[in-house]
């Protein structure tokens, strides 16, 4: 993993760009033994990013700590930290978030993308050009993602994440296009 030298915004964890400069990839959950190992539930599709030596931020301050072991368990990992040599001292990280730096992030296949590259974008209607509203939310269900919607005036609006009705995101120009469906509109109002 590299870093980064100077985020531009690290206490609240944005970067100028707009991007976050971190990322929360598990969560501390409990001790586990006495030699320092806690139990981390993963938040990421990416787990294998988590190696031995790597250097990872914890809790809200970000508190950069070296990975000294990894182990898989149950669905997550159990680790232990360089420093943390016993259950008493990996005890105070516990309810914790576990982050990576933004910039380190394994890059994706084309057409795909990260939650927090989505969320914000202004959603357009393909056939019309008309602004739709902002994208919210995603609510990750087990068929596809549902993209949630916030039009200026109204109740928000549920977009499939299908190919039918994402056409484009276009991140550079912060927009996705959409073509609605016959009663998308109608099953949200």
């Amino acid at each position: 993993m590299g870093a980064l030298n100077s985020p531009a915004n690290a206490e609240t964890g944005s970067s100028s760009s707009g991007e976050p400069v971190y990322l929360a990839v598990g969560y501390l959950r409990r001790p586990h033994g006495v030699h320092g190992e806690i139990l981390l539930d993963l938040l990421t599709d990416f787990p294998e990013r988590l190696q031995t030596d790597d250097l990872v931020y914890v809790g809200e301050a970000h508190t950069p700590m070296k990975l000294a072991s990894r182990r898989g368990h149950a669905k997550g990992l159990l680790i232990s930290f360089e420093g943390c040599q016993d259950r008493d001292e990996v005890a105070r990280l516990r309810n914790s978030y576990v982050y990576v730096l933004t910039a380190d992030r394994p890059p994706l296949p084309k057409g795909e993308y990260y939650h927090h590259q989505l969320v914000g974008l202004q959603v357009i209607v393909s056939q019309t050009g008309e602004a739709l509203g902002e994208l919210v939310d995603i609510v990750e269900t087990g068929a596809n993602d549902v993209y949630v919607v916030k039009p200026e005036t109204g109740r928000d609006i549920l977009l499939p994440a299908i190919p039918e009705v994402i056409l484009d995101v276009d991140l550079v120009r912060c927009q996705m296009n959409v073509f609605l469906l016959p009663g998308l509109l109608d099953e949200s109002e």
